[in-house]
């Protein structure tokens, strides 16, 4: 077991952007004086982050919580690590190292990362976490009012890493990741991302408050309407801004308007409630676009896509975001996540205050 495990953070990321979610967690360590590194190999799907000491590694993580990193799915605050998980007995390592935490949790996870390696441990993970939260209850530590959520990450078949998380400041999906189901009648794949970007980027009293029917919405690159469609099944009225086809089913709907047209010259006749683009362009053109809608006031609140370079991701996402912030007048609020649906691309919304 390791002896600083308290001075750890986990974060779940996207396979093949380990680096960007360890730049962002060592932001985050220089903004509270610095000292700690990263641990990280492409493809495995997580970073560790080590912190001078727990205290400091408590700070990052209540900041992380309050400010949502882009690239970390899901951030974790270490318990204890585990090298030599028993494979016969895993709950005989476990349950007395989470018993040294005078904590009581609401729920446990046992998870692994969104990698091939870790997808290999899912059935393992499944059969451990049933087993766990008995193992819990006969301990007295469960209680479903607590804030706390146990986490066990399983990085192989024998190591761990046990964390926890404020709930009110971590995702409520495992690996934080909320599993969709394609929806029937959608005209493509792309429909996800908005569905995911409106689950994660909002919360519930948001989303009753700023996706009403009878709303009106612009999408920008709409074809062939999966976003589009996102809006209309909400009764939103939406203008569809793209030279090729929609989806024929879409336009029977009555809510949409297609006009062919550029979207980076297109603008509205009247302020609209929503605009939503996912354009395949350069991602500080696309920052610049919709920074002028927002300054114009041609929409009340944004969501778009930024298609990131092959290198210096971090850097980019961090130009286009302070590009918006520097375009926009007055308060921005401004949210970005790289979601589970997304790929080489990070999803932002954004609100003038």
């Amino acid at each position: 077991m390791s002896a600083d495990a308290r001075h750890r953070l986990l974060a779940w990321c996207r396979p093949g952007f380990e680096a960007e979610c360890a730049q962002e967690l060592s932001a985050l360590d220089t903004r509270f004086g610095g000292g700690g590194y990263a641990r990280a190999k492409p493809g495995e799907g997580f970073v560790e982050f080590v912190a001078l000491d727990s205290d400091l590694a408590g700070r990052i993580a209540e900041a992380a919580g309050a400010e949502r990193p882009v690239f970390a799915r899901q951030l974790m605050h270490g318990i204890g690590r585990i090298e030599e998980l028993p494979r016969k007995d895993r709950l005989s390592v476990l349950l007395p190292l989470i018993a040294g935490d005078e904590r009581r949790w609401c729920d446990a996870w046992v998870e692994s990362a969104d990698s091939d390696a870790g997808r290999e441990l899912s059935a393992l993970c499944r059969a451990l976490n049933g087993a766990l939260i008995a193992g819990l209850k006969r301990q007295h530590a469960i209680d479903r009012d607590a804030h706390w959520r146990l986490h066990v990450a399983l990085l192989s078949p024998t190591q761990a890493l046990v964390c926890a998380t404020d709930i009110h400041a971590s995702a409520p999906w495992p690996g934080g990741i909320p599993r969709l189901r394609f929806p029937r009648g959608a005209p493509s794949r792309s429909t996800l991302k908005l569905e995911e970007a409106l689950l994660v980027l909002l919360d519930e009293r948001e989303r009753e408050a700023w996706l009403q029917p009878g709303m009106r919405g612009v999408d920008l690159g709409a074809a062939p309407g999966g976003w589009t469609w996102q809006l209309v099944r909400r009764s939103i009225h939406v203008t569809a801004i793209d030279n090729g086809p929609m989806d024929a089913a879409l336009m029977e709907s009555g809510l949409v308007e297609h006009l062919r047209a550029d979207g980076f010259r297109y603008q509205p006749p009247k302020p609209v409630d929503w605009l939503v683009c996912d354009m395949v362009e350069q991602p500080r053109r696309v920052a610049a676009r919709m920074a002028e809608w927002l300054r114009q006031g041609w929409c009340r609140q944004a969501i778009f896509n930024l298609k990131l370079p092959m290198k210096k991701r971090y850097a980019e996402v961090q130009l286009c975001l302070d590009l918006l912030r520097d375009r926009v007048d007055g308060t921005l609020d401004l949210r970005a996540r790289q979601l589970y649906h997304d790929r080489e691309e990070i999803t932002v919304f954004a609100r003038r205050a």
